[in-house]
């Protein structure tokens, strides 16, 4: 039988068929679950100005939506290796960070006149931390501004860092700042120590 993930198999790089769940035994666990994912999340979450939120993911994240998605969908056998190809790259490799960043505003004309204006978000996302800026990369799976300069609502970025990033990334209570430079959206803010902590697992 498939376990959920553990702590430790949080830091694994990506999630291989084997670790795939039955629905059946998914479902016994799923509220328990639903539930533990809660307090993980709350700590590698973020808010940067007033509508975008920093969701920064891991193994178990990834993980948990995948076995969501299969629960939900029932798409069989097929659906799973489409899952895979989809979260996979979301998982952080062990020198980067990797964040959903969501754009989320109730109103749908707000919401439409504000991604209109930012187009080309992804590309000015940034972490600042001990000196050091590290700027984000958008994942490579398709484009997030379309060609008339909208701007998706949901965007994958990758923070990717050298080794001497991450040892100060790593020393506890390092003041780090997260940005957004757009022009349209010029926001940032210090990341609780609570998160730092969290997102220092990542790394190998």
């Amino acid at each position: 039988m498939t376990q959920a993930p553990s702590p430790v198999s949080s830091r694994r790089h990506a999630i291989g068929r084997d670790d795939i769940m039955p629905m059946d035994e998914y479902g016994r666990i799923r509220a328990e679950r639903r539930r533990a994912l809660v307090a993980v999340k709350r700590d590698r979450r973020l808010a940067v100005g007033p509508y975008a939120t920093f969701h920064f993911e891991s193994y178990e994240t990834m993980w948990s939506q995948v076995h969501e998605m299969l629960f939900i969908e029932r798409g069989g056998e097929a659906q799973v290796e489409d899952e895979l190809r989809a979260y996979n790259p979301l998982i952080p490799k062990g020198r980067e960070l990797v964040a959903t960043v969501m754009f989320e505003i109730d109103d749908p004309l707000r919401r439409k006149a504000l991604l209109g204006q930012l187009g080309g978000v992804e590309n000015t996302l940034w972490l600042e931390f001990a000196g050091e800026k590290v700027r984000g990369l958008p994942e490579a799976d398709l484009d997030r501004t379309s060609a008339a300069g909208k701007a998706s609502s949901v965007q994958f970025v990758h923070f990717p860092f050298a080794d001497a990033q991450v040892a100060l990334f790593r020393q506890p209570n390092t003041r780090v700042v997260v940005g957004v430079d757009h022009d349209q959206y010029p926001h940032m803010t210090v990341m609780p120590e609570a998160v730092r902590a969290a997102l220092a697992g990542d790394f190998d």
